[in-house]
């Protein structure tokens, strides 16, 4: 009797407990319903114009409180190349909410540099200078030359949030000169590579998760064989106009911290590259085609100082299939770490890039960052089927070690250096340089 009385009383006592939680929940649920945002704050803002974020953010004075806005406003001002990073802090009084963010400034004039080893074996150097905060509203400007056996040079713009929070435009011009191996059956010939282009395109963030690119370019392209052992049958010179038409559709979903990412990125780019005129062996080796390229890649936090990011990218050409000038190549800076420069070229290709990140050292701005990676893909060579992606032919498998120097409150001021060991008949190994993650 005692015990079962017992028993009742604790249930009773329980359902008490549940039903005032119940009630203090409601309560403090129709209170955030109640409140009202009244003033709306920036701090640390040195050249970032307040007026361009208050374009941005959702959260406006005069509106209800909606905590999930102040989440959502918080990462996005974490993405823009000016903010290192953004909190936030609120004051409440009766059912009026005061909303301050607080901004961390990235420096955003960076200089670059890249160096490697050209095709011919000389040396090559890329030195670049980019300001990706212009006028405090996170426009683009900035130019590069590069010497990579021959001379090439860019220049660059883009306003993102020109006409609105949520349109931009942007122009480039670039004139490339290289030296390019073409891999024909009969052996690989250097042809002297050239393609002059200027791009314009339209710039839409839809909303926070979803971004795109419009644009066209008009380029001329031509390639021209300097050699003595000229191979017979095959083209010495080719000379093309083109319009290439862009689409690129970007889902981003990133909790950014810093050096650390969290969550997923999927960036598709479809290419339409229409041949307008050219001499008669450019309407055979470089007429139109359809160029498909998916990249999804995934960030996940682990721990204290790890960071396990993934990329997997798919890629075909359509209607070229048999040019030995083909779009896609295999390379140290794009997808196979330790494979070299331009060791083969293909028109269809799956690659997966998979390390581990580990922070070693971390004090103030400084980092020091070790990864541990797997660079693996596949490439169907001109005139093959979508099989021989699969048949073990052309697969590539590069594990690898490398490290990081970063700077965080600089944009993009990541040192890379990673050496990728290759696994195989006739595999190489080899040292990559650059700026910035890998991916």
């Amino acid at each position: 009797m005692g015990i079962h009385f017992l028993a009742v009383h604790v249930h009773i006592f329980t359902m008490k407990r549940i039903l005032l939680l119940l009630f203090f929940a409601g309560t403090a649920l129709g209170n955030a319903q109640d409140l009202l945002v009244t003033e709306l704050d920036f701090m640390g803002l040195q050249r970032t114009k307040e007026s361009f974020l208050r374009r941005l953010v959702k959260v406006k004075p005069g509106t209800p409180y909606d905590s999930l806005k102040v989440v959502g406003d918080i990462e996005r001002l974490k993405r823009l190349p000016g903010i290192a990073n953004a909190t936030h802090k609120l004051k409440v009084e009766d059912h009026n909410v005061i909303i301050t963010y607080i901004i961390e400034e990235n420096f955003t004039l960076i200089p670059g540099l890249r160096i490697a080893t050209a095709n011919d074996g000389s040396f090559a150097y890329r030195i670049s200078a980019f300001e990706f905060n212009l006028f405090g509203n996170n426009q683009l400007l900035g130019g590069f030359y590069e010497r990579n056996v021959f001379d090439s040079y860019g220049f660059f713009w883009e306003h993102p949030f020109l006409f609105s929070d949520k349109v931009g435009i942007g122009f480039s011009y670039q004139d490339v000169t290289t030296q390019e191996p073409i891999f024909f059956e009969e052996g690989t010939k250097d042809y002297r590579f050239n393609s002059e282009m200027f791009e314009g395109k339209f710039i839409f963030s839809f909303n926070f998760n979803h971004e795109a690119e419009l644009g066209a370019s008009w380029v001329r392209e031509s390639y021209l064989f300097e050699g003595e052992d000229a191979i017979p049958n095959r083209p010495l010179e080719l000379d093309a106009d083109k319009i290439n038409y862009r689409l690129a559709y970007r889902y981003v979903d990133l909790d950014i911290d810093y050096q650390y990412f969290d969550g997923v990125l999927n960036e598709f780019t479809g290419q339409y590259i229409q041949f307008l005129s050219g001499d008669e062996p450019a309407e055979n080796f470089l007429r139109s085609f359809l160029s498909l390229r998916n990249d999804f890649i995934y960030y996940k936090k682990l721990g204290k100082g790890g960071n396990w990011a993934s990329r997997f990218r798919l890629a075909a050409a359509i209607g070229n299939e048999d040019s030995p000038f083909a779009p896609f190549t295999l390379d140290n800076q794009l997808n196979i770490r330790g494979v070299g420069n331009t060791v083969d070229r293909g028109t269809a290709a799956i690659v997966l890039n998979t390390e581990y990140r580990h922070t070693f050292y971390e004090r103030g701005w400084f980092v020091v960052q070790g990864n541990a990676f797997i660079d693996a893909g596949s490439w169907r060579t001109p005139g093959e089927d979508f099989s021989q992606l699969f048949d073990g032919s052309s697969t590539r498998l590069y594990p690898g070690l490398g490290f990081r120097l970063i700077h965080k409150r600089i944009f993009n001021a990541v040192f890379r250096l990673d050496y990728g060991f290759g696994i195989g008949n006739n595999a190489t190994n080899g040292i990559v340089f650059g700026i910035g993650q890998y991916f």
